[in-house]
């Protein structure tokens, strides 16, 4: 399928792709899409494999339970002097007070203050609150203890980003999670350098998030902002204890010495509770302390500096539409490409599959690769290029791309109108059908085949002006609509040039092929004759012109094909009264095969035996006499082969001659070696299961193998030698005997003849007449029965007329004659007849 893979990319598949992209894009940047992309990151994150407890961090909760035990809220000063106190007896590098201290909570407040004095304590301020005023830190801190705790909520009062840095009136701010994360790593000097689009630390850059950046559209980007890379759900970002624990004494000090101390309260009396990530259907259980969040944020900075974890990458917005163009191509693609359901359902099913995969394991390698819109695109793409497909092939060829039959008879109505408001000027159509296509389908390969359909689709396009039209009606057979031409010769003129290209050779995957076609003309005006030798000019409907031309181009493959004919109304004639003839042979052959039909007789012709002068056997030949006429065999049998009909009709034949020559050898007991010939037909012959339907008609009439002769034509038996050999041998396995039909009329191969094991050659009637008018005939007629001789094969004269035609065949030693000088065919009483009798010649 080489040839369709070119067609996809034509333009009703890259424009969809494109308008449906740019549809998608105008879309999304209103933000109507960003709800079901910022959902997908959530899913996204839920799936993702959950990371150990980060052990370079402890976290002091403050639970509802130590607010019980303390009795007091906000807990006194003299609390968290003890507590900061308690854990700096283990040594911690940095201890990160989650807490409001703008204002005094006695007593203990000169104790609070030598507390967050050490270096190595971070306090929070928030710049802005929501009431736009901010909160101010402890006033005992220094500037490089301070840090702000804003949190920045996506609209849908998630926390999937955060602050990490803030210049506000030329003044730098750290957040609460950055200034920790410094001091923890204090020994490795990560200097900050705030660029306009990235923030350094050290070596380490941190890209600022931009407004459009994954699924994100027109975001608030104040400051510096970073996306969060979730650790785990709340209670497995880091190791807990609570305050209780600490102010009792009952935490290790290992879990201390060294590490980060974030404490913040966890209480849900507080309603520091925020939606992340993990919220679920019911939000109440599914939030996250601010504490915890912090946490998070300490985890991955650290991570990043220390570790080499990445930070989210994102695309940036010019290869973000390039992503979703393609997919949405692909969906076109795939509709264009699959035309059953469940292969189509399978490919569509296969591409969101594998955009979901490379969305997920992006994600896991911290990319946020959009995935709601190119899934819209690849789903509405290929909505619309199947609504454009239905609407295309309901009027044009899926293979060409030229109109179809129910497109061109549309135009031919429309231009038969117009030429009937036009002073009756003529519209011509040419109907062609390609000579021996399927000779080349054959011998080749469909696939070039239907690259020869293309190819002859385009030099027939070159042949005709741009207001005229060429359709492909099915298979090998074209029609091309003429408009505004004057008279019958521009119609032949343009069909010569047609045959002209065609005649051509075709260079297809390095095969040199040549073709021809033959062509019916017919206009949508004829002459019908009136009795007062007046002639009317009649306009046809479009159906007719198509029809008429469709006639008239059998009329020039019945005339040998590689020429054209212009419809007459006798050509209509000769059509119905064929189909009159098909209707009634039909009709026949089914009263036939029920056993009520009276309409067929078999005819015996005999042939005789030039060295005994007596009747050797018969050919049986079929006769067709319908009530009140008689329909010659030349007439009916090729009729019979084209429909299909000579395949019940022949198998009759064989078990009524098998039948009557039963009885010839019952009855006449001399006559045992009687034998009777019986022709096969092309299909007949190429039935699978002859063997077995020879065999079952000689059960039934219980007929000796031995004198029966089967008879088959040249031609026949050179289609495929091979195949003929084993059939042959097959039905031979019974006893049969074969003969050649009209030898040397056929292209048969003498390389070929002597393999076939064949008992008889029959000189056809054409040389057998000839032979006292010409030496060359006799000549021939001479070759043949020596040929035969020598290759261990009797031979049978047809069509002996005269008894010196007899006399010469005696001379050249051929073994039987058979013509009308013995006996034209015999019905079977006259047959029998003939027998009793017994005449010598």
């Amino acid at each position: 399928m080489a040839y369709k893979s070119f067609l996809i990319f034509q333009q009703p598949v890259l424009i969809t792709s494109l308008l449906v992209t740019g549809s998608l894009l105008a879309i999304r940047q209103m933000e109507i899409l960003q709800p079901l992309e910022l959902m997908e990151f959530d899913r996204a994150t839920q799936l993702k494999p959950e990371k150990k407890p980060d052990q370079r961090i402890l976290i002091v909760g403050i639970t509802d339970s130590d607010i019980q035990a303390q009795k007091k809220w906000p807990l006194s000063d003299r609390t968290l002097a003890r507590l900061i106190a308690k854990l700096q007896l283990s040594q911690p590098k940095v201890i990160g007070l989650d807490l409001y201290r703008e204002i005094p909570y006695p007593p203990g407040h000169a104790e609070l203050v030598k507390e967050l004095q050490a270096q190595n304590v971070v306090v929070i301020t928030k710049l802005i609150d929501s009431e736009n005023e901010s909160v101010k830190p402890p006033p005992s801190a220094a500037k490089q203890q301070i840090s702000f705790n804003d949190f920045v909520l996506d609209p849908d009062g998630v926390i999937r980003r955060n602050f990490i840095f803030a210049s506000v009136k030329g003044e730098a701010y750290y957040s609460f999670g950055l200034r920790i994360s410094l001091k923890y790593l204090q020994e490795r000097n990560f200097a900050l350098k705030a660029e306009p689009h990235q923030l350094k630390l050290g070596e380490k850059v941190f890209p600022n998030l931009e407004a459009d950046s994954g699924g994100y559209q027109n975001i608030d980007t104040g400051g510096y902002q970073i996306l969060l890379k979730y650790r785990a759900r709340s209670q497995n970002i880091a190791p807990q204890v609570t305050l209780t624990q600490v102010l009792n004494g009952e935490v290790d000090p290992a879990l201390v010495k060294n590490k980060i101390v974030i404490i913040g309260t966890v209480a849900p009396s507080q309603k520091d509770l925020l939606f992340t990530p993990y919220t679920a259907t019911d939000r109440d259980k599914a939030t996250m302390p601010g504490v915890l969040i912090h946490a998070q944020m300490v985890s991955q900075i650290i991570s990043i500096l220390e570790d080499n974890q990445p930070l989210f990458w994102f695309w940036p917005q010019w290869l973000e539409w390039f992503w979703i163009w393609c997919w949405s191509l692909i969906g076109g693609i795939i509709v264009w490409r699959f035309r059953r359901p469940l292969f189509l359902g399978i490919a569509t099913l296969t591409a969101l599959v594998t955009l979901l995969t490379v969305f997920f394991v992006s994600f896991l390698q911290a990319g946020w690769v959009p995935l709601i819109v190119p899934a819209l695109g690849l789903l509405v793409t290929g909505s619309s290029v199947a609504t454009y497909k239905l609407f295309h092939d309901t009027f044009y060829d899926s293979l060409t791309g030229l109109p179809n039959r129910s497109f061109l008879i549309k135009k031919i109505e429309k231009e038969i109108t117009r030429a009937q408001q036009k002073d009756n000027s003529l519209v011509a159509v040419i109907f062609l059908d390609l000579d021996r296509f399927n000779m080349i389908n054959d011998n080749f390969t469909h696939q070039i085949g239907d690259r020869l359909l293309i190819a002859v689709a385009k030099r027939l396009k070159s042949c005709l002006s741009r207001q005229d039209t060429v359709a492909r009606i099915g298979g090998d057979e074209f029609a091309v609509l003429l408009t505004n031409i004057s008279n019958v010769t521009q119609a032949k003129l343009v069909a010569d040039e047609m045959q002209h290209q065609l005649t051509l050779p075709f260079k297809l995957k390095g095969e040199e092929i040549f073709i021809s076609a033959s062509f019916g003309i017919a206009f949508n005006q004829i002459s019908c004759e009136q009795s007062d030798d007046v002639e009317l000019l009649v306009n046809r409907q479009p159906e007719e012109l198509l029809r008429d031309a469709h006639t008239a181009m059998y009329r020039a493959k019945s005339l040998g094909k590689a020429r054209y004919e212009v419809f007459s109304t006798g050509m209509r004639n000769q059509i119905v009264s064929r189909l009159h003839l098909e209707n009634d042979l039909r009709r026949a052959i089914a009263a036939l095969t029920a056993g009520t039909s009276q309409e067929f007789i078999v005819f015996y012709q005999p042939i005789i035996s030039f060295k005994t002068g007596r009747i050797a056997g018969f050919e049986a030949l079929i006769r067709w006499q319908p009530p009140g006429k008689f329909i010659s065999p030349a007439e009916f049998i090729p009729l019979a082969e084209e429909t299909g009909l000579i395949i019940p009709l022949g198998e009759w034949i064989l078990k009524e001659s098998c039948r009557q020559l039963k009885i010839w050898q019952e009855q006449f007991s001399l006559q045992s070696s009687l034998s009777l010939s019986v022709n096969l037909s092309t299909q007949q012959f190429s039935q699978p299961d002859l063997t077995e339907r020879v065999e079952q008609i000689l059960k039934e009439t219980k007929v000796d193998g031995h004198t029966l002769k089967l008879e088959i034509t040249e031609s026949m038996a050179m289609q495929d030698v091979e195949i003929t050999i084993a059939t042959i041998l097959r039905l031979k396995a019974f006893n049969l005997r074969f003969s050649i039909d009209d030898f040397g009329t056929g292209y048969s191969s003498l390389s070929y003849l002597h393999r076939l094991p064949v008992d008889t050659l029959k000189v056809d009637r054409s040389f057998v007449s000839r032979m006292e008018d010409s030496s060359e005939n006799l000549a021939i007629v001479e070759t043949v029965i020596m040929l035969s001789h020598k290759l261990g094969m009797d031979v049978v004269a047809e069509g002996v007329e005269k008894a010196s035609q007899m006399e010469i065949l005696r001379e050249l030693e051929c073994e039987y004659g058979q013509g009308y000088y013995f006996s034209k065919p015999l019905n079977s009483e006259a047959a029998t007849a003939l027998l009793a009798e017994q005449p010598q010649w």
